[in-house]
């Protein structure tokens, strides 16, 4: 059998575009809210942070924490032309598994109908500003 040599193909780099708006909360770090790479937009974790005024969403009640986080993810998605529908891939972190039906429950709102995302859910130990959930994502723009 014979093979193809690598240097007789060319490769290109895939253009890469940072995306931000002002719908989602702003990084806490040295990131981007959201990076658009050859038609893959890959979106950093958001916690439940308010967009408006940067102040955590909740008071540590995980339903109302869930909800801005999904809201936070979803504007995200929009600002680079995306639709939940269109997210391949989720990670969702949360400090206490205990809270997994409750977070499940309104995740399937968002992500439940359709093609349903390949996920994963890990417990970690500690969240930015102390949230109880975080959620990141990949989706396919292509």
């Amino acid at each position: 059998m014979m093979h193809e040599s690598c240097t007789d193909q060319t490769m290109t780099a895939p253009s890469v575009q940072a995306i931000n708006t002002e719908s989602a909360p702003a990084p806490v770090g040295p990131y981007n809210q959201a990076v658009l790479a050859g038609g893959w937009l890959y979106c950093s974790g958001q916690i439940a942070l308010d967009p408006i005024n940067g102040v955590m969403v909740g008071q540590g009640e995980v339903e109302a924490e869930t909800r801005q986080v999904l809201n936070n993810l979803i504007a995200v998605l929009k600002a680079a032309g995306a639709e939940a529908s269109q997210v391949i891939r989720t990670t969702v972190y949360l400090t206490d598994l205990a809270d997994f039906q409750r977070v499940n429950a309104l995740y399937a709102e968002v992500f439940g109908s359709g093609i349903s995302p390949a996920r994963a859910c890990v417990q970690v130990a500690a969240l930015p500003k102390g949230g109880r959930v975080e959620i990141d994502c990949v989706a396919w723009l292509g």
